[in-house]
């Protein structure tokens, strides 16, 4: 008798229940990156305008986190935008960070430099020093 009550508390699997069926496909093709490439000008003009736009520091950080999380170094002239940008709201943390993130993003120290020296007149413009220069230990 006990085995009878378990059988009906626990019904049997069937095997139509272990292997799910699937409709055939729709003869539509979709594609996962349907969108066209974006050119690195396009790139460029685009966080600069974003920057020039951004109002507060949500939106210059959230701005870096998008620009960098791709997988090119962001012109000079966006570093530049994003550190006016990051200025702008009043965060000089932020403009220092902007530099640590191409110092990461470049692939030797030759480039960071290259990007050092270009921005070095916005650097003394708006008073910005490199974590290096800060900390000189």
């Amino acid at each position: 008798m006990r085995s009878s009550i378990l059988r009906l508390a626990r019904p049997a699997l069937s095997s139509s229940r272990l292997a799910p069926r699937f409709a055939p496909a729709a003869s539509t093709t979709r594609l996962a990156h349907s969108h066209a490439q974006e050119s690195f000008e396009s790139f460029s003009q685009r966080y600069i305008t974003f920057f020039q736009n951004a109002e507060d520091l949500f939106e210059v950080q959230r701005g870096l986190n998008n620009c960098f999380a791709h997988d090119l170094v962001p012109s000079p002239q966006v570093i530049e935008a994003a550190v006016r940008a990051a200025r702008r709201v009043d965060d000089y943390a932020t403009a220092v960070r902007v530099f640590e993130g191409v110092k990461e993003k470049v692939e030797n120290k030759a480039q960071y430099e290259a990007y050092v020296d270009e921005l070095k007149p916005v650097r003394e413009e708006l008073g910005i020093l490199l974590k290096e220069e800060l900390y000189t230990s």
